[in-house]
């Protein structure tokens, strides 16, 4: 995710690689300079439904739109996917959803993180669990299904999507180092909170809820994440103006709180 990376993104994230002197983050926010990626495998990318801007190369596989991994085995499979229209700037685009539901998703945080970190997971997990979905969170120790792990670099956090058979998206990163790793106040577990909820809907399924126009929460230029296979359900009794409050804007504020409003309850009621 982003925190507006052209101005600092993402989480849970604009086109261009932003530099962290401005003041939004993204998903996985790149802030160093992008190699050159062949074109058949940015229109692989771009057939899958994501934008082909700015894509970057690493050990995974290719990080696109500021903080979704996608590896090379990824690149070929035609995708389950929905475009779930909630109001008129806004979409909820999932790809691959979890299968076997109802189910029990555990997490897990690794010891390198402060104790804020522990308390910011806390906090994603109450929101989610008090949507009363078909997946409940939990913390685990260890060997969990879903492991927030610590990166470092140029980066705020990334994580991937699940696989097209409804597998799981397995591994989180975050980078301390740029988010912060001593403030041990509501407003930055609330942020830490946000981040990881990010995160963590990609890793179930959503894709960033302004993907046809990134510049709605990143500002700049306007970015159409791409659509690719999909079709459309439009959701009823779901407002037609833009809402800015969703969990899953490609860019966010450092020390922005975003839990769930109602658009965001009612995608993942929807889904789940």
């Amino acid at each position: 995710m982003r925190t507006i990376e052209k101005i600092v993104p993402a989480f849970i994230l604009l086109s261009a690689v932003a530099l962290f002197s401005f003041s939004f983050f993204s998903c996985k926010k790149q802030i160093a300079g992008v190699g050159e990626i062949p074109q058949s495998i940015k229109d692989k990318i771009f057939a899958l439904g994501f934008t082909a801007v700015d894509v970057q190369k690493i050990d995974e596989g290719y990080l696109i739109e500021g903080d979704i991994v996608l590896s090379d085995s990824e690149l070929d499979p035609k995708p389950r996917t929905q475009f779930l229209r909630i109001a008129g700037n806004e979409q909820y685009r999932t790809y691959n959803s979890l299968a076997a539901l109802p189910r029990t998703v555990s997490i897990s945080l690794s010891n390198k993180f402060s104790f804020v970190y522990g308390a910011a997971l806390d906090e994603a997990i109450r929101r989610y669990n008090d949507q009363n979905l078909q997946i409940h969170f939990q913390r685990a120790s260890s060997h969990a299904d879903i492991e927030i792990v610590m990166a470092s670099g140029n980066w705020v956090a990334s994580s991937g999507l699940p696989s097209p058979n409804g597998t799981l998206y397995r591994t989180i990163k975050l980078n301390p180092f740029i988010i912060g790793r001593e403030s041990n106040n509501s407003t930055f577990i609330n942020y830490g909170a946000t981040l990881i909820a990010h995160e963590i809907g990609h890793c179930i399924g959503f894709r960033h809820t302004d993907y046809m126009n990134r510049s709605f929460s990143c500002t700049g230029h306007p970015v159409n994440e791409g659509a690719g296979y999909s079709g459309a359900v439009n959701i009823p009794g779901t407002p037609t103006s833009s809402d800015n409050g969703s969990w899953m804007l490609a860019c966010i504020r450092p020390n922005q709180n975003r839990p769930f409003n109602d658009n965001d309850k009612i995608a993942l009621s929807y889904l789940y």
